[in-house]
């Protein structure tokens, strides 16, 4: 069960959360259901609105159902479910059921989400664009998250609410 709390009530350390405890980007479109492990993104105020900003690769199924929908998710996870996230980045929802495959069960609430997780976010999409390479500016970055060319498109979502397991 989830209780939803304010933005001035939410307490985690979000650089923690993404950065090394991973998160699935989750959304829906066309009757199609997916979500992808991510460990980029952020959190700030944008435009005087609380929001989140990931990053997700043009070839990952899960982008072309981001940029379809209104809505997306982010789902956050206990240590125990590593193996679940590390499957969920690294297997197509395009290809399989991954989403049944990893045990996990669909919430919906404008994006889809899943029970098992810990801390959710549903964000409203304000802003999508891909990475322009002319515009990084340390060579070095290209580089080396980049050699394939295949710059991220960066989404911008309001966080419209944020939900933690009671």
């Amino acid at each position: 069960m989830f209780k939803e709390i304010t933005i001035q009530d939410y307490q985690s350390n979000i650089f923690h959360k993404i950065g090394k405890e991973w998160m699935l980007i989750g959304a829906e479109a066309n009757d199609r259901c997916n979500a992808m492990t991510a460990s980029w993104g952020g959190m700030g105020i944008l435009w005087n609105k609380p929001v989140v900003f990931v990053f997700i690769r043009p070839q990952r199924f899960t982008n072309s159902l981001v940029s379809e929908a209104s809505h997306f998710s982010l789902s956050f996870y206990p240590e125990h479910m590593r193996d679940m996230l590390t499957y969920m980045g690294t297997v197509s929802g395009k290809d399989e059921d991954k989403i049944t495959k990893a045990g996990l069960h669909v919430v919906q609430d404008h994006a889809p989400y899943f029970a098992e997780a810990s801390e959710v976010m549903i964000c409203r999409k304000l802003f999508a664009q891909e990475l322009d390479p002319e515009c990084i500016l340390d060579a070095s970055v290209d580089k080396q998250n980049y050699p394939l060319k295949d710059y991220h498109i960066l989404y911008v979502g309001e966080i419209e609410k944020i939900l933690v397991k009671e």
